[in-house]
């Protein structure tokens, strides 16, 4: 969503530095899948590659056994916006997990990104889950609402801009729970990735646009500093950061633990 856009974007075959400079945020990198002329079959690739990666590594299934689960009932549906959906491999896998469970699911998933939006609706859509091509602001003007909204892997793509203003039309949107999701920048979670992914190499962006992510990402302490009052850092392990908005929690963000965020046992 509004990813920022860096002068140059790597290529395919350039090799991932393997101590890459952590110390500091990559804001300047851009994904290959964030140029709008990358190869398409790459991108479709990656695309239906998202389900398994992100089954790997994004820790879904655990926010939603621990946090989405426990406010869903058998009785009342329960509306969801996943923003910047992508592919929509986490609006089926929500959708998906509720129904097993007897519960009322709606999830709606936007993304702005044409090409994402036509992936998404080229395969069949579940029950319970309905793609829209929109923004964020485009939901806050048309006066929808929704129980809880989520994203996963948005935060560092947004410049501070950018970022700021989904924050905020989240908290327009969401009525009990905001739940954004992204990666911790560390060097585990940068060599981890880089060894497991090597079979995505020459298929898909995967590999490549994997580790920019992480370069990209935010530390516990970076993420709760340019958090606005009212959100609070959570860390995941191993290597998620979740950026929680609980309207009508009370205001004001709890100061990260010791090595940044909060542990969420």
């Amino acid at each position: 969503m509004n990813p920022t856009r860096a002068s140059s974007v790597p290529a395919l075959d350039d090799r991932p530095p393997r101590w890459p400079d952590l110390s500091r945020r990559g804001v300047d990198l851009v994904e290959l899948m964030d140029d709008p002329d990358c190869d398409p079959a790459l991108l479709t690739a990656t695309y239906r590659a998202f389900p398994v990666v992100n089954g790997l590594v994004a820790g879904w299934r655990r926010v939603y056994r621990r946090r989405l689960r426990p406010m869903l009932t058998t009785d009342r549906t329960t509306r969801l916006l996943d923003l910047g959906a992508g592919g929509g491999d986490l609006a089926r896998a929500l959708a998906g997990w509720a129904r097993r469970d007897g519960l009322a699911l709606e999830v709606v998933a936007v993304d702005p990104d044409a090409r994402a939006h036509a992936f998404s609706v080229s395969r069949p859509t579940p029950p319970g889950v309905e793609f829209r091509r929109a923004a964020s602001g485009e939901l806050v003007a048309d006066g929808e609402t929704f129980d809880v909204v989520v994203s996963n892997h948005v935060l560092h793509h947004l410049d501070d801009e950018a970022r700021t203003a989904v924050l905020t039309d989240s908290t327009r949107l969401a009525t009990r729970l905001v739940v954004h999701a992204d990666i911790e920048r560390a060097r585990g979670a940068y060599l981890a990735y880089r060894a497991a992914t090597r079979p995505w190499r020459r298929r898909s962006f995967v590999h490549v646009d994997g580790l920019l992510s992480i370069r990209r990402s935010f530390t516990a302490p970076e993420l709760a500093a340019v958090a606005p009052d009212g959100w609070r850092v959570v860390r995941q392990r191993p290597y998620r950061l979740m950026l929680v908005h609980e309207p009508g929690a009370g205001r004001g963000t709890p100061p990260p633990a010791r090595g940044g965020g909060r542990a969420d046992a």
